[in-house]
């Protein structure tokens, strides 16, 4: 697959870059980026929640009324999760969420969700971006000489600050280095904007 490389104008270079079919043009597997969003969104997840059960909570455990005789159902103390104040019944505990996939699986997935943004034009690909500081508001012009609304995810070859800096700030923009974009957030953005340079990086360390 051909496409145009873009200034930050928005205007056509003259260029164009070849996108691997091995990344790029794979066949899509649904259920593999199902599986591979379930586990990075798992991750994300600290597992501290937490309530009290009747052996922490702090309340007097005399009988609350007499065995028999009430009318009423039995009760042997105020720890009760019937009663407010009282313990939490089958609350939750702290756990971990996490959970293990298999490489290939998590390779394939992520080659799936490429290959969605490829299918449905979704890839922009612009020069090599270069910031001599951060500057938020030169980041926001390019995204609109582009023509981009809505969530986007700007992948750059390497880690450049000035870049991440100026882009972090711009709501519905995630900025990540070709080596570290995973599935979930390729799936979530609206358009993959790629620099130049990234493409490769790109090819070499997820086509394997």
């Amino acid at each position: 697959m051909e496409v145009k490389v873009l200034n930050q104008k928005g205007a056509e270079t003259g260029r164009s870059v070849q996108l691997s079919a091995d990344v790029f043009g794979v066949q899509p597997n649904d259920h593999a980026i199902y599986l591979d969003v379930k586990q990075f969104l798992a991750n994300q997840r600290q597992g501290t929640h937490k309530t009290k059960d009747r052996t922490e909570i702090n309340r007097s455990t005399r009988k609350v009324f007499r065995q028999k005789g009430t009318g009423g159902a039995r009760h042997g103390s105020l720890k009760s999760g019937i009663y407010v104040g009282g313990a939490r019944i089958h609350g939750p505990r702290p756990r971990d969420y996490s959970f293990k996939l298999n490489k290939k699986l998590k390779r394939l997935a992520r080659l799936s969700a490429l290959s969605y943004k490829a299918q449905n034009q979704q890839i922009v690909v612009v020069e090599d971006l270069q910031m001599s500081a951060p500057k938020t508001s030169e980041f926001a012009t390019m995204l609109k000489a582009l023509n981009i609304n809505g969530r986007s995810l700007f992948v750059t070859a390497d880690m450049d600050k000035n870049v991440f800096l100026s882009g972090r700030n711009i709501m519905g923009n995630v900025v990540m280095t070709a080596g570290n974009i995973n599935t979930y957030e390729v799936m979530k953005a609206s358009h993959l904007i790629l620099t130049e340079s990234s493409i490769a990086k790109i090819q070499e360390t997820h086509a394997k």
